[in-house]
Formats: structure tokens, sequence, C-alpha cells
């Protein structure tokens, strides 16, 4: 890089001498027309490059007669065809079935290579006896010469880099310029940069459909289709999920306080809520009134004893 360069970082030690020129005698033309050459006699320049070739004769199946279109004979003149406005009708013409091979029409005979065609003449070309070689100045030591050992670390950063090409086609664009030896690195960079570009403007410009552009891009990025699926799939197995009540088929149960808002239903809660706001000192009262009843029932049972006896022996 340091030698190798239109203009090195290193000049060389060694330079043409500006003031060295080529001296007028010298002779640089390694061959040179034959002098001593003439035209011969029977050299015609004017003798066509082609010729009829008169040993040709017309093909047996040849139909000179016949054109290459004929007229249509399954036409048929439309019926609202008016010869005073519309002029007279004709038949379209179409392709003679007779000419399918090229057989029809006017014959003439093929054309072939002049064997006496030889062109113009030219002297030709020998040594030349004056021949000097390839002319050069001579080399004289560079007086602005010197020799950095360590090149690179003068240099400034690389900002800018100049492309010059010539080209017929238009809309040519340089993105971002990157220096590598590795293959590797230049695809991944690009990945992350260039090729998100070129697809936006891809899809950004005219005469091509969404749908023509989406299967390019498809085609080049096949993991796109699984992306798609993914995406159309997934939002109707979660709403399925949700509608269904979860994987056990059973509905959902009801919501208690929402129906109890909207039909003034007692709930578990209102009950318990009723039990504790209950009068205190009601609970002792129960107690002795049910224990009231149980004796007063108890004593009826032992009168009633004795009579269903006595009942019984009477019987007997």
């Amino acid at each position: 890089f340091s030698r190798t360069c239109s203009r090195p970082i290193n000049p060389p030690a060694e330079i043409d001498d500006p003031e060295d020129s080529k001296p007028v005698e010298w002779d640089d033309k390694e061959k040179i027309p034959d002098p001593m050459a003439v035209k011969p006699e029977e050299w015609d320049e004017e003798a066509p490059k082609t010729i009829t070739d008169i040993a040709a004769t017309m093909p047996a199946d040849w139909l000179e007669d016949e054109l290459d279109y004929t007229k249509d004979p399954e036409a048929v003149k439309p019926e609202d065809w008016d010869d005073e406005e519309d002029g007279d009708w004709e038949a379209p013409l179409i392709e003679n079935p007779k000419c399918e091979v090229g057989n029809c029409g006017p014959w003439s005979a093929p054309q072939i290579a002049n064997p006496d065609y030889k062109g113009s003449w030219a002297p030709p070309m020998i040594d030349n006896p004056n021949y000097s070689g390839v002319w050069s100045a001579r080399k004289i030591e560079n007086p602005a010469y010197f020799e950095d050992k360590t090149p690179f670390a003068s240099l400034m950063s690389i900002t800018a880099i100049g492309i010059e090409m010539w080209t017929m086609t238009k809309d040519i664009m340089f993105d971002n310029v990157i220096l590598t030896d590795s293959k590797l690195v230049a695809d991944d960079w690009a990945a992350e940069g260039w090729n998100k570009k070129a697809l936006k403007e891809k899809l950004s410009s005219s005469g091509v459909g969404v749908i023509d552009q989406f299967l390019e891009f498809a085609g080049d990025y096949p993991i796109i289709w699984g992306i798609l699926v993914a995406a159309v799939l997934v939002p109707i197995v979660l709403f399925y999920m949700c509608c269904s009540g979860g994987s056990t088929g059973e509905p959902a149960p009801a919501d208690d306080g929402a129906e109890a808002k909207k039909t003034d239903k007692v709930t578990p809660d209102d009950v318990e809520e009723e039990d504790e706001e209950e009068i205190p000192g009601l609970e002792g009262e129960e107690e002795e009134a049910v224990e009231e009843v149980e004796e007063e029932v108890e004593e009826e049972e032992e009168e009633e004893a004795p009579v269903t006896k006595r009942r019984t022996r009477k019987a007997d």
C-alpha cells in the first residue's frame, strides 16, 4: 500500500530526469510496412464479398404464385356492414397454410462467398531495421525522497471515499462503505443496515404490487412464513381458550356479585351480616323458652302412659 498506490506514502528513491528527452533519430516502431511490396495485377479491390450461386436451382415444391398471406376463407361479412358507409368489405388476411416452410413467392438464388474477394490491398508488415526499442528517460535521485517507517501511524482517519464510475444505468446509490478482510463481517454489517434500507426502497417503489413485493421478500427470507403463521394462529388459540373457559370444557362460574347488583339477590355475605346485627340478649331468652317447651312435653307423656296401660287391660 505504501509503494503500489499511484501516489505512494513513501516516494520512490529515483525518478525520471525531467530534463531528459527522446532523441529525434530514435525510432520506436517495431514493425513497418514493406516499402518494396507492390500490389499484384490480379488483385481486384472492387470485387464483391458475396456472389449469386449460379449452380442453385429452384426447389420442386416451391410455389411462386402463392403469397405468404391469403384471405380467410371462413370469414363472413358482418350483417351490420354497410357498403355505402363502410366501403367494400374484404376478408381479413391470414398466414397462407401452404407457405408454412417459407416456400412461396418469387424465388431467387442464394448468395455465397466470392472466392475472388480479397478486399483492400495493403503492403505486408516487416521488422523495422532501424528499431531502437522502447525509449524511457534516464533515472536520477529523487531530491524529495524520504522514508516513513510507520506510515499508518501518521495517517488521519478516513472520513470520505471517492468513487468514479461510468454507467448507463440510472438510480445507482451507494450506502456506507466498510473496509474489512472478512466476508462474514461484511454480510452481518450489510444485514444490519443495507438489507433493511434496500427492502424499504423496494416496497416503496412504484410499478410493483404489494403482493408481488411480499412474495419476493418471502422468497429471500423463508422464515417470514413461520412468523406469519404464528401471528395468525396464536390470537385464534387464545381467543378460543378464553371463550371455552379453559381446557376442562366447563363454563366459567357466574359472578354472584354482579348478578346480585342486577337482581337484588341475597348473597351469603348479606346473611352473615344480618346474623351479626342481631339484638344482644335474645340468645339466652330463646334457650329458656326451648327448655320450658321440652319440660311440658315430658309431663304430658308421663300423664298419658298409665291411661294407655289400663285401657289395654280392659280390652283383655
